[in-house]
């Protein structure tokens, strides 16, 4: 049963997506549906948590917009998801960035990584 699950599991998780970590500014291109309309709607922000596991895995982007700070939770195995793009590398020293939701203006900055740099993002 357990190896059922697995394999039926293991076909529906995507890998298409970039090698991005915490602490990283992605760009989550989602497709949402309005009415009959379907559109494609960009969330730009810092990646502040990564949660790991096959299909259940998911990420979550914060942004703030007009001051105040946006949450989303993204599963990565979704289909509605069409692509994501990395803006820009952080360097983090935690797994979970929960702590940047106290902090405001310079404060909430992440420094950005030396070693990342656009050709080797896109490969």
């Amino acid at each position: 049963m357990q190896n059922l699950l697995q394999t039926i599991e293991q076909k529906e998780v995507r890998s298409d997506h970039p090698a991005f970590r915490v602490g990283d500014t992605i760009r989550v291109h989602f497709r949402i549906k309005e009415g009959e309309k379907e559109r494609v709607q960009v969330f730009e922000g810092v990646c502040i948590a990564h949660r790991r596991g096959g299909v259940k895995a998911s990420i979550v982007v914060r942004k703030v917009s007009f001051a105040q700070g946006v949450e989303r939770i993204f599963p990565l195995s979704s289909p509605r998801i069409e692509k994501i793009e990395i803006a820009q590398a952080g360097e983090v020293r935690r797994a979970k960035l929960y702590y940047l939701r106290d902090l405001r203006g310079k404060k909430a900055r992440i420094r950005e990584r030396k070693d990342f740099s656009e050709a080797g993002a896109k490969a």
